[in-house]
């Protein structure tokens, strides 16, 4: 017997539980998004894309990380007035996620300038280079604090908006990742405690109707490559080119839309089939 000539032809057409899981609830329109201190950075990118599909948005960001590791002075408010001309509301959210106090506080304000929060994208971190001989305590607690419990109290503020049980669309919650671990210790070990934080909250979340995922873009050049370290990459890429911070916002796009909600719990190579030496 031939399986396929027995299957129903009603079959090809899914049912409309498997439709409304495939597509899930449209999110509340409004989205938290932090590490958004620059123009040219991977928030900001993500940012301009959440405003074309129609997201308020809270900005949230550090001007002491952009000069201290960037050498670069935030140019958010110049990103903030771009938003704005497209009729989007755009709260900007100053603060040192360091602080354990700051991570619930930044959800308290955008919540209260924007209304129920349907995304938050957790696109901040620390990122200084360091090695096993050479990282210092303060570094590496440095690191934690911002790129692990400042994500934890983030997600954890977010979820409480959501009662569990209501009839409420829930939210989803997007962290970028990365795998780079050699001579940049701190940044890549709280790089992987993040991933498991963040994808634990789909099981444990998933009464309050929040739905998350985990993205590693891969390499991407914010203005942190030489011609060098771009050439390198791009080497280990297939077709020889890499990703931009657009590349990223692509599939944020996606997994916040209403045909991305069945993809929960995921950690999502975005990264053009880039490989890292297994060390």
């Amino acid at each position: 017997m031939h399986l396929a000539h027995s299957r129903p032809a009603t079959e090809t057409h899914g049912t409309a539980a498997s439709d409304a899981a495939r597509t899930g609830p449209a999110l509340p329109r409004a989205a938290l998004v932090t590490g958004v201190g620059r123009r040219r950075g991977i928030g900001a990118a993500i940012a301009r894309g959440l405003a074309a599909d129609g997201f308020d948005l809270a900005l949230s960001y550090s001007p002491d990380y952009d000069e201290r590791v960037h050498g670069e002075r935030s140019d958010v408010q110049e990103l903030a007035a771009e938003l704005r001309e497209t009729g989007r509301r755009v709260e900007l959210l100053p603060g040192d996620l360091a602080d354990p106090d700051a991570p619930p506080r930044l959800v308290e304000r955008a919540r209260a300038a924007l209304g129920p929060l349907g995304a938050l994208v957790l696109s901040h971190c620390e990122s200084v280079d360091s090695s096993i001989l050479d990282t210092t305590v303060e570094s590496f607690d440095r690191h934690y604090a911002v790129n692990v419990r400042a994500s934890w109290l983030l997600e954890k503020a977010f979820a409480e908006q959501v009662e569990p049980g209501t009839d409420t669309p829930g939210g989803a919650i997007i962290a970028l990742t990365s795998d780079h671990t050699v001579h940049n210790l701190p940044y890549g070990t709280t790089k992987g405690a993040l991933d498991r934080l963040i994808l634990a909250g789909t099981h444990e979340l998933a009464d309050r109707g929040v739905r998350t995922n985990v993205i590693n873009p891969g390499p991407i050049d914010t203005g942190w490559m030489d011609d060098e370290i771009r050439a390198a990459g791009a080497a280990q890429t297939p077709g020889g080119e890499l990703g931009g911070p657009e590349t990223v916002t692509d599939l944020v796009r996606f997994l916040l839309s209403e045909r991305g909600a069945w993809i929960r719990g995921q950690l999502l190579l975005s990264n053009g089939g880039f490989a890292t030496p297994a060390v």
